[in-house]
């Protein structure tokens, strides 16, 4: 299977290659192309012990940073390796995790060349890989090193696993390289297992620890920082992903009367420009936070944000479910207090919308009249948006403590591969 993966990959290249190439080009930073064919600035030492961390992107650099944190405390004696694919990711780990690792590089093109070169100048004991990200030759190159490889904070979506299901010889082969499959629910645990993967436990979701130290920060303070007045009524809308979902939020927004504030995070930062001008064309004015400036409507056109920004709300909107693109984090604003709405489409967080929902924490809303009806109803009752909101504070303090368990889990496998 190796082989046959590598010759569609060659094959396939004159494909693939300028995707890649045109996606990063739209984005503002360039990713590191040396890196990306596995030439990393690490030293190889048979000496120093190192941990290989991979997250995606920006979601997954956040979820990982209290498993990092309780690494740092757990094996203080080993380097950490955070490798990211893209340049968001990138940027989101230096600004919010610098501390937190001793290397950060740009995850290789999925070569076998590639893969080797970085793993033998890294030379991890432990590859721990964040949430979905399983790459054949990155797992071959490991396991050829005699390194542990690690899923954690596995998920495996309604949406991806029917697709999956179908390739399941694939998936056999791939997951013959991962020693452990750690992850979030027994929905999870019984996709994964159905695929090929040996040695699989149910650890929960790193992402309520990650969302749990975001709500220190003081909201009036917050409310400051963002300009808004300590007593307005706060709308923060967080992670829309394309035109189709702001206008379904703009639509039930531009509906509302009366006085509030709009804090809103594009998902993508690309998106920004489009989603501003869309914003001016309704509401009359728009204020960017990428220039200091603040308003009645505030685009948070900035990274590393959003979580604090939830503090400062009345009541979270949260994207990706509006469209069908499985729904983003709201694990964030329900940490914070806030009753969430969103949408349908919540398939990748699919347990916590489930608690959410069930505990009374979260509204589901079909259309923008449903989603304008419910901001309506939630600012016109206090005692509602209270309830709500303890309901979300009490979903996400009891499902703490996942991170500490896959940090345990890297460390005990540091010792399988490293016997004393």
């Amino acid at each position: 299977m190796l082989l046959l993966y590598n010759l569609l990959i060659t094959l396939l290249s004159p494909i693939w290659v300028p995707w890649m190439l045109l996606r990063a080009r739209r984005r503002g930073e360039q990713p590191n192309w040396k890196e990306r064919c596995g030439d990393y600035p690490i030293e190889s030492s048979k000496t120093v012990r190192r941990i290989w961390v991979h997250a995606v992107s920006v979601g997954e650099v956040v979820a990982a940073m209290p498993i990092l944190r309780d690494l740092r405390t757990k094996l203080p004696e080993h380097e950490i390796v955070l490798s990211v694919t893209t340049s968001s990711g990138h940027q989101t780990a230096r600004e919010k995790a610098a501390d937190l690792y001793d290397h950060l590089v740009y995850f290789p093109i999925d070569v076998p060349r590639f893969q080797l070169a970085a793993m033998l100048r890294v030379k991890p004991e432990v590859v721990a890989i964040m949430e979905t990200e399983l790459w054949m030759n990155f797992l071959w190159a490991a396991k050829t090193i005699d390194a542990r490889t690690l899923l954690i904070n596995g998920r495996i979506s309604d949406r991806s696993y029917p697709r999956s299901r179908r390739l399941k010889f694939f998936y056999r082969a791939l997951l013959r390289d991962l020693d452990e499959a750690l992850m979030q629910t027994e929905t999870d645990a019984n996709r994964i297992r159905d695929l090929g993967a040996r040695n699989v436990a149910v650890l929960g979701n790193c992402k309520f620890d990650e969302a749990a130290t975001e709500v220190d920060a003081d909201p009036d303070a917050v409310r400051a920082d963002l300009g808004i007045p300590a007593d307005a009524f706060v709308i923060v809308v967080g992670s829309t992903r394309s035109e189709e979902e702001e206008c379904f939020v703009l639509d039930a927004l531009s509906s509302l009367a009366g006085d509030l504030w709009v804090v809103h995070a594009p998902r993508h930062l690309e998106r920004a420009t489009d989603l501003a001008q869309a914003v001016a064309a309704r509401l009359g004015s728009v204020a960017l936070r990428s220039k200091g400036e603040s308003g009645r409507y505030l685009l948070l056109d900035t990274y590393g944000e959003l979580g604090r920004a939830y503090l400062a709300a009345d009541v979270a909107i949260v994207g990706g479910g509006f469209g069908n693109f499985g729904g983003q984090n709201l694990i964030q604003p329900l940490a914070a207090g806030k009753p969430v709405l969103h949408g349908v489409h919540m398939q990748n967080f699919a347990e916590a919308t489930r608690l959410a929902l069930a505990a009374g924490a979260s509204i589901e809303c079909l259309t923008s009249d449903a989603l304008r009806d419910a901001v309506e109803r939630l600012r016109s009752d206090p005692d509602e948006r209270d309830r709500r909101g303890a309901a979300a504070r009490e979903v996400v303090a009891g499902h703490l403590g996942a991170s500490e368990r896959y940090a345990s889990a890297i460390a005990e496998a540091t010792e399988a591969s490293h016997p004393s």
